[in-house]
């Protein structure tokens, strides 16, 4: 990406180098063809993290690096932030009464995980190599096809066909539950019904699937009691967040931007 081709990012006078944002974009989520996207987005992560240094660094914050994980510290510019936002931001905690009040407005959210009963057809490929998953494709679309007319006919077209060790059980891969399977996999699971086949093969880094919900096993509703913790903790999460989105808009109302973007609310990455 060649940064002479984008505007100069500049916070309040400080001139912000084309390297650090080109090092963000590798953080943000963009079509590989649209590197004007990439920046932008960058750009705009860069801007607030550099708003929220000015201000930590103006009200005279020290940088106290915390231990992160095994081996790893906060660098100093994420110590000066984080203790930014603990200065500016006081989540106070839920009384039972609003927990309690948060939970009862739809408390089928809360339920134990799914259980599904699975089987599929894998027709393997080398996922980088252009005309192996086009034959492997094009034989997923056969057999879906077979499979369509002929139901009864999964698990004998799996024992013969499926590229996967699970050809010996007819294709089953018995009882799967949320993270057990890779995201595609996983996400094509949660749009089929009781012995329906799903409509198109479902690529994964494996190759092409065809599959088949055989059974389903919806989670139950969980008691209030077991999901107060996890409710209280997620309303504390969203007040953090509510308040760090308000702090930052103060910020970028009086400051002076050029390069950058932060009209859209909610642009930028701001975590507890």
């Amino acid at each position: 990406m060649e940064a002479p081709l984008f505007q100069d990012l500049v916070i309040n006078g400080e001139r912000v180098p084309h390297t650090a944002i080109a090092a963000e974009t590798q953080n943000q989520n963009a079509p590989r063809a649209k590197a004007a996207m990439a920046w932008r987005k960058a750009a705009n992560a860069v801007a607030i993290r550099t708003l929220l240094l000015q201000e930590a660094r103006a009200r005279g914050i020290e940088a106290d690096c915390r231990q992160v994980g095994p081996g790893r510290f906060e660098t100093e510019d994420e110590a000066l932030i984080r203790g930014l936002l603990d200065q500016v931001i006081d989540v106070p905690e839920p009384t039972p009464d609003e927990v309690r009040a948060e939970w009862q407005k739809n408390p089928d959210r809360f339920r134990s995980p799914p259980l599904w009963e699975v089987s599929h057809i894998l027709c393997a490929c080398a996922s980088n190599d252009p005309q192996d998953r086009r034959k492997a494709f094009d034989r997923a679309m056969h057999i879906l096809a077979t499979v369509e007319d002929d139901p009864k006919s999964f698990a004998s077209v799996a024992a013969v066909q499926s590229d996967c060790g699970s050809k010996t059980s007819g294709g089953a891969l018995g009882q799967l539950g949320p993270g057990d399977t890779v995201p595609e996999f996983e996400a094509a699971l949660r749009h089929l019904g009781d012995g329906e086949v799903a409509p198109k093969p479902v690529e994964t880094r494996h190759g092409f699937h065809v599959i088949r919900m055989d059974a389903i096993a919806q989670g139950r509703v969980l008691p209030f009691e077991a999901v107060r913790e996890a409710v209280a903790s997620a309303m504390e999460r969203a007040d953090w967040a509510r308040q760090a989105r308000s702090f930052v808009d103060g910020l970028v109302a009086v400051a002076q931007i050029e390069g950058a973007d932060l009209s859209v609310k909610g642009e930028g990455p701001l975590e507890p």
